[in-house]
């Protein structure tokens, strides 16, 4: 009945449509100068965060988050100037396309719950202004407008980041160990239905995957020529609706074609011996900067194998770092679907932002690894690693990749090797930290542009810049968007430290923000360097 929705009260959003999603889904910044592989990337983000927020019973966040994936996958990766030029990109595209064939069966199942939802809640608007309207008095108060957020629909009373960090830890010890055991099971063959028992209770609306798989495929082919699924023609603009028309149909899913040739290392540039000046650790490479440069070194290529031998024996055991002892252990009944936390920052263009939650000891962690680094007057840097649980981002683990250093630059080696790394143990890129030996705390135009890479594929992203021997010793700092993540990623200035136009390029993102330092919260260090770097 019209009764049972539940309006928002102080923070949660009411329902939305399923073309009012669509339209927020497309409404993000694509830029083809940022090299394939980082996008390929994003798109597994993606595909990560929507599995969260599916299982955790956030319908529309789900949709939102597939519905993208798919329009970046069909509609801009599919035509990235990188996609003909690397064979594993290429590989990994085809991947990328599969799995949005898979997820169609998904939006379908979710649409018609989304919309239900969106006429119940439409109807009791009208009936309350009926009331209104027929005894002159505003019997019940209008809900307040604010910023749409699906990822709050439905949630009448959304949590406050700082005011409830220890609920927030206790939560992630919970879901954590959940997932850890999932895994652990899983790598063990004892897999069996133990996901589905942590689950929210089944929806009656869930068809079986694979035969939801065969119905949207079913449908799709007798709509295209001979049986066949085509690639949709070159899209109009971000700002048109050609993406999504009054039926709100998906992108077809390309026909599969066979992989190129693979690129010899005779046609691969070699780099030179100031890459390390250019090239950020982990992220794009500015415009002006081959993508391949960056991996390409005949050295890296045999240490990749190295490593991706090691990985293939499983990574080398993490060391678990526990902040406080006394810390009472997770209630086991503790459901992440049952608690949702608010955002508890914007960007510039009114975006909200998910507040992600820091374990207080990190820093200092990080900087007794990088204590020989920083005594030499050489940069470390790590990178932040976590999850998602209820609506926020939780920093679980310190990774320490195999990297190059020099005083004032830091270049991170074996790309492959920390993606494998994460990939295996599910983990989000969070952000990054560094230390700067001598300089002040400060983003420095080396730094922007390194940071640029991560804000592009999550708002979210932080950069934390620990300068031991300065006060302030430390910050947290994230581009402004707009101008700073826009003027960034268009610089094409090649040099190691050089001015950028606009102002208020960059601004804290602690102490008002959306990251919150708390005790308590576990982490994990793993540390990819070899011996004695």
């Amino acid at each position: 009945m019209a009764s049972q929705i539940k309006l928002p009260a102080t923070g949660g959003s009411p329902p939305q449509s399923v073309e009012k999603i669509t339209r927020i889904a497309q409404d993000y910044a694509y830029n083809p100068a940022v090299a394939l592989r980082y996008w390929l990337r994003t798109a597994a983000t993606l595909m990560r965060e929507a599995q969260i927020y599916e299982r955790e019973g956030h319908d529309e966040q789900a949709y939102l988050l597939l519905f993208r994936h798919a329009q970046l996958v069909l509609v801009h990766l599919s035509k990235h100037p990188d996609a003909q030029k690397d064979d594993k990109d290429r590989q990994a595209l085809v991947k990328a396309e599969k799995e949005v064939e898979k997820n169609l069966a998904k939006l379908e199942a979710l649409k018609p719950r989304i919309n239900k939802r969106y006429e119940r809640y439409t109807q009791l608007m009208r009936e309350r202004q009926s009331r209104k309207v027929s005894s002159d008095v505003n019997v019940l108060p209008e809900p307040r407008e604010r910023p749409a957020d699906p990822a709050l629909t439905g949630v009448a009373e959304p949590l406050e980041a700082g005011e409830n960090r220890d609920l927030a830890v206790r939560l992630a010890h919970s879901e954590l160990n959940r997932r850890a055991t999932v895994r652990s099971r899983r790598a063990a063959g004892d897999w069996g239905d133990w996901e589905n028992a942590y689950k929210t209770e089944p929806r009656s609306a869930d068809q079986d995957l694979s035969q939801r798989i065969q119905n949207i495929r079913s449908n799709l082919d007798n709509k295209g020529a001979a049986g066949q699924l085509h690639r949709r023609q070159p899209s109009a603009p971000r700002e048109s609706t050609s993406f999504m028309d009054s039926a709100y149909k998906y992108p077809s899913v390309p026909r599969q074609k066979p992989l190129e040739p693979v690129i010899t290392s005779a046609q691969i540039p070699i780099r030179d011996n100031n890459a390390e000046r250019r090239v950020p650790p982990i992220l794009p490479p500015k415009q002006h900067i081959e993508p391949s440069k960056a991996i390409v070194d005949g050295a890296v290529e045999s240490r990749i194998s190295s490593l991706s031998s090691q990985f293939s024996k499983g990574p080398q055991l993490p060391e678990k770092v526990r902040l406080s002892e006394d810390t009472p252990p997770a209630k086991p009944d503790l459901d992440p679907a049952s608690y949702t936390f608010k955002p508890s920052a914007y960007l510039e263009n009114g975006s909200p932002l998910r507040s992600v939650f820091l374990p207080t000891s990190l820093r200092a962690r990080f900087l007794s690894l990088a204590a020989s680094n920083t005594k030499n007057n050489l940069e470390t840097c790590g990178i932040l690693c976590g999850t998602l649980v209820s609506n926020a981002l939780f920093i679980s683990r310190l990774v320490i990749p195999e990297q190059i250093a020099t005083s004032d630059t830091c270049e991170t080696t074996n790309e492959s090797a920390l993606f494998d790394y994460c990939d295996s143990e599910d983990l989000i890129m969070l952000g990054w930290i560094h230390t700067h030996p001598t300089q002040t705390c400060f983003m420095s135009s080396r730094d922007l542009h390194t940071h640029s890479g991560y804000q592009v594929m999550l708002p979210e992203s932080i950069a934390i810049v620990c300068a031991p021997s300065k006060n302030p010793d430390w910050g947290v700092f994230r581009l402004t968007d707009p101008p700073g993540l826009k003027t960034v990623l268009n610089c094409t200035q090649t040099g190691l430290f050089h001015p950028h136009p606009e102002e208020n390029i960059y601004t804290g993102a602690l102490r008002p923000g959306h990251v919150f330092e708390v005790n308590g919260l576990e982490y994990e260090t793993v540390d990819l360097r070899p011996k004695g770097q």
